[in-house]
């Protein structure tokens, strides 16, 4: 029983082309930079974040770009129709000293919130139902197709035929010009709900109503406010021909009746307010995204 053992301890090592090698381990991808062996800078690094007061540095330096191209258009044009920064900001002014331009933006913000926010209701309900139940999928895929592509600005002169010309046309404009895209999107974002939380929900022994409660409908609420940020802009939108239908007072109105004045200067203060009034709203909603849903971006 001995010799067994000493052969194997005298056994020689194989060498030559029996020694197989061991492949080199690759490096592990820096999870800092996602790429082997190489720095990225936080400018250039793709899908990294950068730090708030960089953040806020470009988008300060994007706007500077912005008005100083704009200066840079206007100063080399000969034309009167394109009107320097400074010019703008002085008819700005005369329409504040006007007094009706508190008035008109109060309007036109008034028509969006109601017109929209009775777009975002329908489009919470009917996209999360048709986001989650393939029978209502199918029931509404169909009219909601045809639907949508009725260019909603031609129906202004039936919605004057059928509401009158108070603020009912104006508001159900609105409503009907932007609640089939915000009823698609939500959808989409209701059917992206990972499967696996609605089955662990079912094995708890949650029902259905309750798993579209407290799984779909929590886990949709950053795309809802994104839908929200993105369609925002079509209600603005819409809210121009509304305004043009009969309305006597609003911004769009108002532009209109600068046009037929020709104070192209005025005409562009409206156009920044316009700007002004989004930029804020999207803002605002990006807070409110980042307060509800702080999960969704970490």
């Amino acid at each position: 029983m001995a010799e067994p053992a000493a052969t194997l301890r005298e056994s020689p090592a194989p060498t030559g082309d029996a020694v197989t090698a061991r492949p080199a381990r690759p490096p592990t991808p820096s999870p800092a930079t996602g790429v082997r062996g190489r720095q990225q800078s936080a400018l250039g690094r793709l899908r990294g974040d950068i730090d708030p007061k960089l953040r806020t540095g470009l988008s300060v330096l994007g706007l500077v770009l912005l008005i100083g191209g704009w200066q840079l258009l206007a100063g080399r044009s000969s034309s009167t129709l394109l009107p320097t920064p400074l010019e703008t900001w002085n008819g700005g002014v005369d329409l504040y000293r006007g007094g009706e331009l508190v008035g008109d933006i109060t309007a036109s913000s008034q028509r969006v919130a109601i017109g929209y926010g009775l777009s975002l209701v329908i489009g919470i309900v009917l996209g999360v139902l048709i986001g989650s139940f393939r029978s209502v999928e199918a029931l509404t895929t169909s009219p909601i197709g045809f639907l949508r592509y009725i260019p909603a600005s031609a129906l202004g002169s039936l919605f004057l035929l059928w509401l009158g010309i108070d603020e009912a046309p104006k508001i159900a404009l609105i409503v009907v010009g932007t609640v089939f895209y915000n009823i698609l999107m939500i959808a989409d974002v209701a059917a992206g709900v990972p499967r696996q939380l609605v089955n662990a929900a079912y094995t708890l022994g949650a029902g259905r109503w309750r798993v579209l409660r407290q799984v779909v409908l929590p886990h949709s609420v950053p795309g809802i406010i994104d839908v929200a940020r993105i369609n925002l802009a079509a209600a603005w939108l819409m809210l121009v021909v509304s305004e043009l239908l009969a309305a006597e007072s609003g911004l769009a109105l108002r532009i209109f009746s600068l046009y037929r004045a020709r104070n192209v200067e005025g005409m562009f203060a409206l156009l920044i307010i316009f700007g002004i009034i989004g930029a804020v709203s999207d803002i605002a909603l990006r807070a409110l995204r980042r307060r509800t849903s702080s999960w969704a971006d970490a």
